[in-house]
């Protein structure tokens, strides 16, 4: 008996060429990824490659739409992979749109400080930001006021050195590099300067905290700027406000175990002996 053979549907074209462009896409940008973050190629080669990529998805993309429309007219196979082309494309362009989004949103700022008069130096940092020591100027600080009303300096009632010992703590909790820790002396002001990473490349950003003494207690200052770009999305005024939270927040859990604190009873005076007569 002759064995019936079932004709396939022919399968569309366009479905497998977004297919491939989502795949290669996908298995691109992961090493790719991997690359960026170690720092193994240049910044600008390193944004367009991650450029191509994420075109290189768009397309597939835009393929699996035209082949739907193709697959719909003429009842052809290939739905599975212009779904599997649009899964990728949005999984790999989401977090692109959602960064877009916040480049519209947020002010073209690179460099965010608590004290726009007088920020925080930095030390260590300004040998991987020659170009980037200084605070941008007037026109960046108005435009952070006007952005970010709620940075400014914070104030606690507390003595320089627990308000130094909260930010240390505070700074070695998030994971940072720290490249510069000093404590208050009796003629210098206490600073701590780290290395943060973006969430997803890794790009490297510098954050300073000044500790200072005031007739209210200690002034805590922080600045976070960008070694690249002129536009941060606002991830520094993000990171400039979280980490005084937190500080805040450590001040007040040392104030607390200053308080619980057993004192030591001092020692009692003992009577001098009479010395012997020999």
């Amino acid at each position: 008996m002759a064995r019936q053979r079932i004709a396939r549907e022919p399968m569309s074209k366009l479905a497998v060429w977004a297919r491939r462009c989502a795949v290669f896409s996908l298995t691109a940008m992961v090493p790719l990824i991997i690359i960026v973050r170690a720092g193994w190629i240049e910044l600008d080669p390193s944004l367009a490659a991650v450029t191509g990529v994420l075109a290189l998805a768009a397309v597939g993309m835009v393929l699996a739409v035209a082949a739907l429309v193709v697959i719909w007219i003429d009842g052809i196979d290939g739905v599975g992979h212009s779904l599997l082309a649009l899964l990728i494309g949005a999984v790999l362009l989401a977090y692109p749109a959602y960064l877009a989004a916040k480049f519209v949103r947020t002010p073209a700022l690179a460099d965010v400080s608590t004290d726009t008069t007088d920020p925080p130096k930095f030390d260590q940092a300004a040998r991987f930001r020659p170009n980037r020591v200084n605070y941008p100027g007037t026109a960046a600080a108005a435009r952070q006021r006007t952005a970010y009303p709620d940075i400014e300096t914070l104030q606690v009632a507390t003595s320089v050195q627990l308000a130094f010992e909260a930010a240390r703590s505070v700074v070695s909790k998030r994971k940072w590099t720290i490249i510069n820790d000093r404590a208050p002396g009796i003629r210098r002001e206490a600073q701590i300067e780290a290395v943060a990473r973006t969430p997803v490349l890794g790009f490297r950003e510098d954050v300073v905290v000044r500790v200072r003494g005031s007739a209210d207690g200690t002034r805590i200052d922080v600045r976070s700027a960008s070694r690249f770009g002129y536009h941060d999305l606002g991830s520094n005024a993000q990171r400039v406000r979280s980490l005084l939270e937190d500080i805040e927040d450590q001040v007040e859990v040392l104030v607390e175990e200053r308080k619980r604190a057993p004192t030591k009873p001092a020692p009692a005076k003992q009577a001098p002996q009479p010395s012997a007569k020999r």
